[in-house]
């Protein structure tokens, strides 16, 4: 198994965080996102754990964009991590599920006035500056206050990391930050240094989403300390902290390599170590932002199968009563998945068909060309490692109500969020 909270029980039946799948679904209905809680803790844990041993100053921030819902939150602030949020909604979730705002980052490369006065009003600890103009709006909102606004300003290195186009963050052209190699970074430092109410803390990177080494880490450190360094010689700034963005990938398929994080945050420790010396700065607070390897593979959805089509000598379908409202990511990023007929999971892989979700949208596919055991109508469909950007980018497309959020923790099942109703679906029509 992909993960070691999936496995199988004596009906042949899947099971996820030892609860056997077809009773949820039988119970809770489809379609139906299950998180294991235990290892969403256990993922909060090796960041801590290994941040706090091997850099003198360090947070691990959850990225919130992967999975926000109030008990994603309570979790978090339970386990000690800050939040990165990007948006007032993220911020207001957060507030209602009581997590303590002074340990969140706020990011957007687009923040109103009234998403920067929200903040600041509710207390959020930091804003990731991502350009001069909202420099200025922080600058001209905070005026009057007692307490200077903390800042991190949002640097471009230009590194490519070789990962999707649509999740590469780090290059100099990309809608995020000041790029260092245009001299935009040195000027908006200069703009944050002279600001009354603004207190410059450091700086934030982020290189790109699914990174399996720390290659670039370490190229985005050692140009973000160079650059800091720079910094502190001309305008006598010394480092306070630096983000280096998100965490590691995942593995959504046996072809995906496993990750030691731990290993891997040491290596970056000693790379950041080293660099501090050669550019003469005292080690910083080390931020890292993991989201999807925080709640990846702590999830799961649960499908039923619907209608079986099969065209003699071109291909087949296995249409489920979820896809793309639910889980978007094939058809944005053609995202790979390990999928199970979780009644049968032993029976023979014989049958090799498109997983294609319900809507009117021909790009609908969870998953195409899979090889599975010939289901039926009203088996259940299981996709895995899927905690990460579903719930979150999920849609009322094709006017499909949301599924459930079932967590599970220590044995038993409870709801965290519930299934939309009809009448949710028009809530707010007037």
């Amino acid at each position: 198994m992909i993960c070691n909270n999936i496995g199988v029980n004596e009906k042949d039946h899947l099971t996820f965080a030892g609860l056997d799948v077809c009773e949820l679904a039988k119970k809770y209905g489809t379609p139906l996102y299950l998180m294991d809680e235990g290892k969403i803790r256990e993922n909060c844990r090796t960041y801590k754990e290994a941040m706090g041993k091997y850099f003198k100053n360090a947070l691990p921030a959850y990225a919130s964009k992967a999975a926000a819902f109030k008990r994603m939150y309570e979790i978090i602030s339970e386990e000690g991590l800050g939040i990165d949020v990007v948006s007032v909604g993220e911020i207001y979730t957060a507030m209602k599920a009581g997590f303590p705002l002074e340990n969140a980052y706020f990011h957007s490369n687009n923040k109103t006035d009234f998403d920067v006065e929200f903040a600041i009003e509710n207390g959020v600890g930091y804003f990731v500056v991502d350009n001069e103009e909202e420099l200025f709006a922080i600058e001209r909102i905070n005026k009057g206050n007692s307490k200077k606004q903390k800042v991190l300003l949002r640097l471009t290195p230009g590194i490519d990391t070789h990962t999707y186009e649509a999740v590469n963050t780090g290059k100099v052209d990309s809608k995020f930050g000041s790029a260092i190699e245009t001299g935009q970074a040195e000027e908006i430092t200069r703009l944050a240094l002279e600001m009354d109410d603004i207190e410059l803390m450091g700086f934030h990177c982020h290189i790109g989403s699914q990174v399996f080494d720390s290659d670039t880490f370490f190229r985005g450190s050692e140009i973000m300390l160079a650059f800091a360094g720079m910094i502190k010689e001309k305008y006598g700034y010394e480092l306070k902290e630096l983000s280096l963005g998100g965490g590691y990938g995942v593995k959504y398929v046996e072809s995906d390599p496993e990750i030691d994080i731990a290993a891997n945050i040491r290596q970056v420790s000693e790379s950041i170590k080293t660099a501090c010396a050669k550019y003469k700065l005292a080690e910083p607070k080390i931020i890292m932002e993991p989201g999807r390897s925080i709640v990846a593979d702590a999830g799961m959805t649960l499908y039923s199968v619907g209608t079986i089509k099969q065209i003699p000598g071109y291909k087949n379908y296995i249409s489920i009563d979820g896809g793309m409202t639910d889980n978007p990511r094939y058809a944005l990023y053609g995202s790979a998945y390990t999928l199970f007929v979780a009644n049968k999971v032993s029976a023979p892989a014989d049958f090799t068909a498109d997983v294609v979700g319900r809507c009117c949208e021909s790009d609908d596919i969870i998953q195409p060309a899979v090889t599975l055991p010939k289901p039926v109508r009203d088996d259940i469909i299981a996709v895995c490692t899927t905690g990460a950007y579903n719930y979150s980018m999920a849609s009322n497309y094709n006017r499909v109500a949301r599924p459930a959020i079932v967590m599970i923790h220590e044995g038993k099942a409870y709801q965290a969020v519930k299934r939309e109703s009809l009448d949710d679906l028009i809530a707010n029509d007037l």
